[in-house]
């Protein structure tokens, strides 16, 4: 089911093509399907950052290449000809690089770095359940680059400023 886009528009120091001028890009997307469980379920929001590099291991917000107003979140298991070979975590969900191929360099948005679990529902207010919840809620993700990667395995980096936000799937 094709979900729409959601962006927010430029930000200040960001030229027409939509480069930033020497200034870090970061931002939000909340994810809508399960095709990255156990790493993020629907609901997780995510810290990216827009422009970043990309290598094998990263999770990464990209355009989906039959329908480029389509945002998805995939993680990237290679290098092919023609772009990045990206698939999902769960294995039962195949909307990935296994049904269109490799994605372009020029289709890849944004590069996770954390990702930020919403609080429980009403039904879990209990001291364990928060402090459970409260120890997960912010996890880094990505391959292991960067301060926070050395740190916590398989992560991301660090955040800057919650300035735009997405809505992939």
């Amino acid at each position: 089911m094709p979900e729409r886009t959601q962006e927010r528009g430029r930000e200040r120091g960001q030229g027409e093509d939509g480069e930033r001028h020497g200034l870090l890009r970061i931002g939000l997307a909340e994810v809508y399907n399960p095709s990255m469980v156990p790493t993020l379920r629907p609901g997780d929001q995510l810290v990216v950052q827009y422009g970043a590099g990309v290598r094998v291991g990263d999770v990464v917000v990209l355009r989906h290449p039959f329908a480029q107003d389509l945002l998805i979140v995939k993680r990237v298991v290679g290098r092919r000809p023609g772009g990045w070979w990206v698939e999902g975590d769960n294995p039962y969900v195949h909307n990935d690089s296994r049904e269109f191929g490799a994605v372009p360099d020029e289709l890849v948005v944004a590069r996770a770095l954390a990702r930020l679990r919403p609080p429980p529902g009403a039904g879990q207010r209990s001291v364990a359940g928060l402090l459970s919840w409260a120890a997960s809620a912010v996890r880094p993700v990505g391959s292991g680059r960067g301060p926070l990667g050395r740190l916590a395995g398989r992560s991301g980096r660090s955040e800057r400023s919650l300035s735009r936000r997405l809505r992939a799937r």
